[in-house]
């Protein structure tokens, strides 16, 4: 017996995909952009925040330098300002901070630099640029003048050709020579010496637009943010880390400290904190958003 197959021929009918519509990638392109507007600041905020927090840790670095200079040098500070006439004439930048620390940070010039404010406002010849007198998020340096790196700057010695940062010194610590400067105060409101009562509370290093600052209870803030030389407090006073500045104190912890809040702390000897209180300074319009202390 023999068996036919049969096969019945079927029809295939093949669908071209069509590809997306323009309204369809319209609508895919306003989600990507709607998207992208949500996350976009919550990316910059930690990004800020992650800023702060590395700023942080430099000026913890920073206080252990701090504290082992001052184990090395009967727990006296720097004198960090001293006069032309001085025996060490020429030398007078291994007296300041930045190269008096330098054998206890180990010469890493990033440690002396908050990640929030990394461009510097010097000009290759040492002076000060455009808009010097500005900037939040501008660093100091980088004093080459024509020198050489690790040498006194010609520009201004009492620094080194090369240094830069965004941090500056208390300079009310300094172990500033006596009967000197005394524009910047008497010789008995600087502190000198470390392990002072209520250390927790005396700045040593922090967020500045210069290498030092005197601030006193009389400085207005700046009556525009960013602003550098209307007064000591305007060089420590600045937006850099969302209505805070960080500086490390002379207990060597290192904290956030509110734009404010630089007004109550005991920034030399004799500092009239209450006068302060009662006292308090005219906020700008720019720091009234901030928040207040007493």
């Amino acid at each position: 017996m023999v068996f036919v197959a049969s096969y019945s021929t079927r029809r295939v009918i093949v669908h071209r995909r069509k590809g997306f519509t323009l309204v369809e990638l319209l609508v895919v392109i306003a989600i990507i952009a709607l998207l992208m507007s949500i996350l976009m600041p919550a990316l910059a905020r930690v990004r800020s925040q992650a800023k702060a927090v590395l700023c942080l840790s430099n000026l913890k670095q920073m206080g252990n330098a701090f504290a082992m200079y001052l184990d090395d040098n009967d727990n006296t500070f720097m004198k960090n300002w001293t006069e032309d006439g001085n025996p060490v004439k020429g030398l007078r930048h291994k007296r300041y901070w930045m190269d008096a620390l330098r054998p206890y940070y180990g010469n890493q010039g990033d440690v002396r630099l908050c990640p929030a404010a990394t461009k510097t406002y010097t000009n290759a010849d040492g002076t000060r640029g455009p808009g010097s007198a500005t900037g939040t998020f501008s660093a100091w340096g980088i004093f080459p003048s024509p020198d050489q790196c690790g040498e006194a700057s010609s520009w201004w010695p009492w620094a080194t050709a090369c240094d830069y940062g965004s941090y500056g010194i208390n300079a009310w610590v300094s172990n500033i020579e006596e009967g000197w400067n005394l524009w910047l105060g008497p010789d008995d409101i600087y502190w000198r010496k470390g392990n002072m009562k209520g250390a927790a509370s005396i700045p040593l290093l922090g967020d500045s637009k210069w290498v030092d600052c005197w601030p006193d209870y009389t400085d207005a803030p700046p009556s525009a943010e960013g602003l550098h030389y209307e007064s000591q407090m305007s060089r420590i006073c600045m937006n850099r880390h969302n209505g805070y500045v960080n500086w490390v104190f002379c207990d060597y912890g290192a904290r956030p400290v509110g734009l404010k809040e630089l007004w109550y702390l005991i920034w030399y000897k004799q500092y009239p904190i209450d006068e302060v209180r009662q006292n308090p300074p005219v906020w700008p319009d720019w720091m009234k958003r901030f928040k207040d202390y007493d």
